[in-house]
Protein backbone atom coordinates (compact mmCIF):
# COMPACT_ATOMS: atom_id res chain seq x y z
CA UNK A 1 0.00 0.00 0.00
CA UNK A 2 1.37 3.49 -0.88
CA UNK A 3 1.78 5.96 1.46
CA UNK A 4 0.18 9.11 1.14
CA UNK A 5 0.95 13.04 2.00
CA UNK A 6 -1.71 14.54 4.36
CA UNK A 7 0.46 17.91 4.90
CA UNK A 8 -1.03 21.24 3.84
CA UNK A 9 1.68 22.73 1.60
CA UNK A 10 2.87 26.14 2.16
CA UNK A 11 5.83 26.45 0.29
CA UNK A 12 5.87 27.81 -3.16
CA UNK A 13 8.76 27.49 -5.68
CA UNK A 14 7.81 30.73 -8.16
CA UNK A 15 9.85 30.76 -11.72
CA UNK A 16 10.18 34.18 -12.22
CA UNK A 17 14.29 34.55 -13.98
CA UNK A 18 12.76 34.55 -18.07
CA UNK A 19 10.55 37.14 -19.65
CA UNK A 20 10.28 35.40 -22.85
CA UNK A 21 11.31 36.06 -26.57
CA UNK A 22 7.35 36.58 -27.42
CA UNK A 23 6.77 39.54 -24.74
CA UNK A 24 7.90 42.94 -26.60
CA UNK A 25 7.07 46.13 -25.19
CA UNK A 26 8.91 49.80 -25.62
CA UNK A 27 10.97 49.71 -22.80
CA UNK A 28 12.13 46.47 -22.57
CA UNK A 29 11.16 45.78 -19.00
CA UNK A 30 10.46 42.62 -17.51
CA UNK A 31 6.90 41.64 -18.03
CA UNK A 32 6.84 40.65 -14.55
CA UNK A 33 6.68 43.85 -13.73
CA UNK A 34 3.95 44.88 -16.15
CA UNK A 35 0.54 46.03 -14.09
CA UNK A 36 -2.77 43.62 -14.24
CA UNK A 37 -5.55 45.96 -12.84
CA UNK A 38 -2.61 48.47 -11.60
CA UNK A 39 -1.15 45.83 -9.81
CA UNK A 40 2.66 44.05 -11.54
CA UNK A 41 1.99 40.73 -12.64
CA UNK A 42 4.27 39.15 -10.25
CA UNK A 43 2.99 40.29 -7.10
CA UNK A 44 -0.14 39.31 -8.49
CA UNK A 45 0.81 36.05 -8.94
CA UNK A 46 2.15 35.86 -5.05
CA UNK A 47 -0.14 37.55 -3.29
CA UNK A 48 -3.34 35.40 -5.04
CA UNK A 49 -0.41 32.16 -3.15
CA UNK A 50 -1.00 33.95 0.20
CA UNK A 51 -4.59 33.94 -0.56
CA UNK A 52 -4.30 30.72 -0.82
CA UNK A 53 -2.59 29.87 2.23
CA UNK A 54 0.67 29.77 1.01
CA UNK A 55 3.42 31.74 3.69
CA UNK A 56 7.19 30.58 2.15
CA UNK A 57 7.91 31.76 -1.63
CA UNK A 58 11.44 30.59 -2.91
CA UNK A 59 11.66 32.65 -6.27
CA UNK A 60 14.03 32.42 -8.86
CA UNK A 61 15.09 35.06 -10.50
CA UNK A 62 17.08 35.83 -14.36
CA UNK A 63 15.83 38.55 -16.42
CA UNK A 64 16.01 42.45 -14.49
CA UNK A 65 16.60 40.33 -11.37
CA UNK A 66 17.12 43.40 -9.27
CA UNK A 67 14.56 45.19 -10.41
CA UNK A 68 11.70 42.22 -9.75
CA UNK A 69 13.50 41.42 -6.67
CA UNK A 70 13.19 44.95 -5.46
CA UNK A 71 9.43 45.37 -6.26
CA UNK A 72 8.43 41.84 -4.39
CA UNK A 73 10.42 42.70 -1.30
CA UNK A 74 8.94 45.68 -0.89
CA UNK A 75 5.13 44.46 -1.12
CA UNK A 76 5.76 40.59 -0.08
CA UNK A 77 1.85 39.78 1.56
CA UNK A 78 1.92 40.00 5.66
CA UNK A 79 2.72 36.70 6.98
CA UNK A 80 4.91 35.53 4.15
CA UNK A 81 8.63 35.30 4.20
CA UNK A 82 10.31 35.16 0.48
CA UNK A 83 14.05 34.15 -0.28
CA UNK A 84 15.51 34.34 -3.62
CA UNK A 85 17.86 32.19 -6.07
CA UNK A 86 19.34 33.66 -9.25
CA UNK A 87 19.79 31.75 -12.17
CA UNK A 88 23.01 33.43 -14.23
CA UNK A 89 21.10 31.04 -17.08
CA UNK A 90 17.94 32.24 -16.96
CA UNK A 91 17.83 32.69 -21.11
CA UNK A 92 17.65 28.49 -20.87
CA UNK A 93 14.56 26.42 -20.36
CA UNK A 94 12.37 27.04 -17.34
CA UNK A 95 13.93 22.81 -16.17
CA UNK A 96 17.31 25.21 -15.05
CA UNK A 97 15.23 27.40 -13.15
CA UNK A 98 13.42 24.39 -11.02
CA UNK A 99 16.60 23.14 -10.48
CA UNK A 100 18.10 26.07 -8.89
CA UNK A 101 16.13 25.98 -5.88
CA UNK A 102 16.15 22.00 -5.30
CA UNK A 103 19.14 22.54 -1.84
CA UNK A 104 15.80 24.22 -0.39
CA UNK A 105 13.15 22.28 -1.27
CA UNK A 106 14.29 18.88 -1.70
CA UNK A 107 12.54 17.47 1.68
CA UNK A 108 9.44 19.12 1.17
CA UNK A 109 6.19 18.90 -1.07
CA UNK A 110 5.53 22.60 -2.82
CA UNK A 111 3.76 24.46 -4.85
CA UNK A 112 5.22 25.35 -8.24
CA UNK A 113 3.81 28.45 -9.83
CA UNK A 114 4.93 30.26 -13.49
CA UNK A 115 5.82 34.30 -12.39
CA UNK A 116 3.80 34.85 -15.68
CA UNK A 117 0.64 33.02 -14.96
CA UNK A 118 -2.95 34.45 -13.45
CA UNK A 119 -4.51 31.84 -11.49
CA UNK A 120 -7.45 31.34 -9.25
CA UNK A 121 -6.50 31.63 -5.18
CA UNK A 122 -9.27 29.04 -4.71
CA UNK A 123 -7.31 26.47 -7.23
CA UNK A 124 -4.48 26.60 -5.55
CA UNK A 125 -6.08 26.23 -2.21
CA UNK A 126 -7.75 23.03 -3.19
CA UNK A 127 -4.89 21.45 -5.02
CA UNK A 128 -2.48 22.06 -1.68
CA UNK A 129 -4.63 20.27 0.45
CA UNK A 130 -4.92 17.00 -1.48
CA UNK A 131 -3.89 13.93 -0.52
CA UNK A 132 -1.92 11.94 -2.78
CA UNK A 133 1.45 9.63 -2.57
CA UNK A 134 4.56 10.92 -1.00
CA UNK A 135 5.99 10.58 -4.84
CA UNK A 136 3.24 11.34 -6.49
CA UNK A 137 2.69 15.27 -8.03
CA UNK A 138 -0.20 17.16 -9.82
CA UNK A 139 -1.18 19.41 -12.21
CA UNK A 140 -4.29 21.70 -12.52
CA UNK A 141 -5.87 20.67 -15.93
CA UNK A 142 -8.54 22.97 -17.70
CA UNK A 143 -10.36 19.91 -19.99
CA UNK A 144 -12.91 22.87 -21.21
CA UNK A 145 -12.56 23.34 -25.09
CA UNK A 146 -10.69 25.91 -26.64
CA UNK A 147 -10.06 27.02 -30.03
CA UNK A 148 -7.80 25.52 -32.54
CA UNK A 149 -5.54 28.53 -32.49
CA UNK A 150 -5.42 28.80 -28.55
CA UNK A 151 -5.02 24.99 -28.38
CA UNK A 152 -1.83 25.34 -30.72
CA UNK A 153 0.31 27.47 -27.98
CA UNK A 154 -0.88 25.87 -25.10
CA UNK A 155 1.21 22.91 -23.25
CA UNK A 156 -1.33 20.31 -23.58
CA UNK A 157 -2.04 16.94 -21.58
CA UNK A 158 -3.13 12.75 -22.40
CA UNK A 159 -4.87 11.52 -19.45
CA UNK A 160 -5.44 7.89 -18.11
CA UNK A 161 -8.12 8.32 -15.57
CA UNK A 162 -6.60 10.88 -13.15
CA UNK A 163 -3.11 10.27 -14.17
CA UNK A 164 -0.88 12.39 -16.64
CA UNK A 165 0.40 10.22 -19.39
CA UNK A 166 1.56 12.50 -21.46
CA UNK A 167 2.53 16.12 -21.97
CA UNK A 168 3.72 18.54 -24.22
CA UNK A 169 2.89 21.73 -26.75
CA UNK A 170 3.37 19.39 -29.76
CA UNK A 171 0.80 16.82 -29.14
CA UNK A 172 -2.22 15.84 -31.39
CA UNK A 173 -4.29 13.72 -29.45
CA UNK A 174 -4.92 15.94 -25.69
CA UNK A 175 -7.56 15.56 -22.94
CA UNK A 176 -7.11 18.90 -21.42
CA UNK A 177 -4.43 22.01 -21.04
CA UNK A 178 -1.50 22.54 -18.64
CA UNK A 179 -2.25 25.45 -16.48
CA UNK A 180 1.14 25.28 -14.96
CA UNK A 181 -0.13 25.47 -11.80
CA UNK A 182 1.26 22.11 -10.10
CA UNK A 183 1.91 20.60 -6.52
CA UNK A 184 5.37 19.00 -6.69
CA UNK A 185 7.13 16.50 -4.53
CA UNK A 186 10.49 16.34 -4.55
CA UNK A 187 10.98 13.54 -6.61
CA UNK A 188 10.54 16.15 -9.55
CA UNK A 189 14.08 17.13 -9.06
CA UNK A 190 15.26 14.09 -9.98
CA UNK A 191 13.24 13.34 -12.59
CA UNK A 192 14.40 17.06 -13.91
CA UNK A 193 18.10 15.83 -13.51
CA UNK A 194 17.13 12.66 -16.09
CA UNK A 195 15.48 15.14 -18.30
CA UNK A 196 18.63 17.52 -18.36
CA UNK A 197 20.72 14.72 -18.67
CA UNK A 198 18.87 13.76 -22.25
CA UNK A 199 19.65 16.97 -23.41
CA UNK A 200 15.82 18.08 -21.99
CA UNK A 201 16.12 21.28 -19.80
CA UNK A 202 12.27 21.98 -20.22
CA UNK A 203 9.96 21.86 -17.45
CA UNK A 204 7.95 19.54 -19.38
CA UNK A 205 10.90 17.08 -19.40
CA UNK A 206 10.49 16.15 -15.99
CA UNK A 207 6.83 15.91 -15.81
CA UNK A 208 7.02 13.62 -18.75
CA UNK A 209 9.35 11.41 -16.81
CA UNK A 210 7.27 11.69 -13.64
CA UNK A 211 4.73 10.74 -15.73
CA UNK A 212 6.14 7.95 -17.48
CA UNK A 213 6.62 6.86 -13.79
CA UNK A 214 2.54 7.04 -13.11
CA UNK A 215 3.40 9.64 -10.48
CA UNK A 216 1.82 12.47 -12.26
CA UNK A 217 -2.03 13.21 -11.36
CA UNK A 218 -4.20 15.86 -13.36
CA UNK A 219 -7.07 17.93 -11.26
CA UNK A 220 -9.70 20.05 -13.35
CA UNK A 221 -9.55 23.83 -12.70
CA UNK A 222 -13.62 23.81 -13.53
CA UNK A 223 -14.75 27.28 -14.33
CA UNK A 224 -11.87 28.88 -13.12
CA UNK A 225 -9.82 31.68 -15.03
CA UNK A 226 -6.72 31.35 -15.40
CA UNK A 227 -4.17 33.12 -18.05
CA UNK A 228 -0.80 32.28 -19.80
CA UNK A 229 1.19 35.82 -20.51
CA UNK A 230 3.04 35.16 -23.28
CA UNK A 231 2.70 38.75 -25.15
CA UNK A 232 1.82 42.38 -24.45
CA UNK A 233 -1.46 41.34 -26.02
CA UNK A 234 -2.25 38.13 -23.17
CA UNK A 235 -1.83 40.68 -20.73
CA UNK A 236 -4.08 43.31 -22.08
CA UNK A 237 -6.48 40.44 -22.62
CA UNK A 238 -6.50 39.31 -19.43
CA UNK A 239 -6.54 42.29 -17.85
CA UNK A 240 -9.74 43.16 -19.67
CA UNK A 241 -11.55 39.78 -18.86
CA UNK A 242 -10.12 39.88 -15.06
CA UNK A 243 -12.19 43.68 -15.02
CA UNK A 244 -15.11 42.23 -16.41
CA UNK A 245 -15.20 39.72 -13.26
CA UNK A 246 -17.74 40.79 -10.57
CA UNK A 247 -15.31 40.45 -7.86
CA UNK A 248 -11.92 41.85 -9.74
CA UNK A 249 -11.63 45.03 -7.34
Amino acid sequence: MRSVSFVPVRDALVLAAGNGDRFQNSAGQSKLLQPVLGQPLILRTIHTAAQAGLTTFEIVLGYQADAVRDLIERHLPAGTAAHFTYNPDWHLENGVSALAARQRLHDRRFALLMGDHLFDAAVLSRLSRLEMGVDESILAIDTRPVAPEIAAEATKVQLDGQRIIAIGKMLETYDALDTGLFICAPSLFAALDGATAAGDTTLSGGIRRLAAERLMLGAEVGDAVWYDIDTVDDLTAAEGHLAALPESA
